[in-house]
């Protein structure tokens, strides 16, 4: 069985176990708090980076590596798309959110709101985090421009983009930096993606010691 090395707050571990959800994959998760750098998992990687998935001998490492492997390797919903012009648009929307939404919002609200507060116990810097949210805003904007023109992130199916967008979408929101007033396409999407029993499970889960805003797992926000 697939052993998934995570963090409950690393977007792109929730990536992996959304995809693998959608594709019908069992996992067994392992927790990992990458900045302790424990040594057997330094083993697996050296980079000291979540996601990691195992299956003995057999060592998948980064999110985009691994979600292509499954979607080569199993065929149930296919979630990359059936041309290689849907499949581009997919990868580019998916390199957005990966890259541009995660350093600009995920990485600092991270920094702020996880690690001051639970490992280095330091109060945040008002200044990163209201940094964060006009980010946060500017890509709420692009993200309501994409779906007033289409159904999903990825197109008019369902996809991997929609994952990878939810993935670093329910870290933000975890931590109380999204703001979803005047956001109706994106608060509506969201909240179908919410409701998808293979993400239900993300939202249950809570990191000790730091608790997420009251709507973070309702349907109605």
């Amino acid at each position: 069985m697939w052993q998934l090395h995570q963090h409950t707050l690393c977007p792109f571990s929730r990536k992996v176990r959304f995809l693998a959800a959608e594709k019908g994959v069992a996992v067994e998760l392992v927790r990992e708090l990458p900045w302790e750098r424990r040594d057997a998992f330094i083993a697996l990687n050296p980079a000291g980076q979540t996601p990691v998935l195992a299956d003995g001998a057999l060592v998948l490492i980064d999110s985009v590596a691994i979600c292509e492997y499954l979607e080569e390797t199993v065929e149930r919903s296919a979630l990359l798309g059936s041309g290689a012009v849907e499949r581009a648009e997919q990868r580019r929307l998916i390199a957005w959110f990966d890259q541009k939404f995660y350093s600009e919002c995920v990485v600092p609200l991270l920094g702020e709101r996880m690690f001051k507060r639970v490992v280095e116990r330091r109060p945040p810097d008002a200044g990163v985090l209201r940094a964060a949210g006009r980010a946060v805003e500017g890509h709420l904007d692009y993200l309501d421009y994409l779906l007033e023109r289409r159904r999903w992130v990825s197109g008019p199916t369902f996809g991997m983009a929609d994952i990878a967008a939810a993935a670093q979408i329910s870290v933000a929101d975890y931590l109380g930096g999204i703001d979803w007033d005047g956001h109706d396409a994106s608060r509506q999407w969201y909240s179908a993606l919410k409701s998808r029993p293979t993400f239900r499970p993300l939202l249950a889960e809570k990191m000790e010691g730091l608790p997420p805003p009251p709507h973070y797992d309702k349907l109605d926000f």
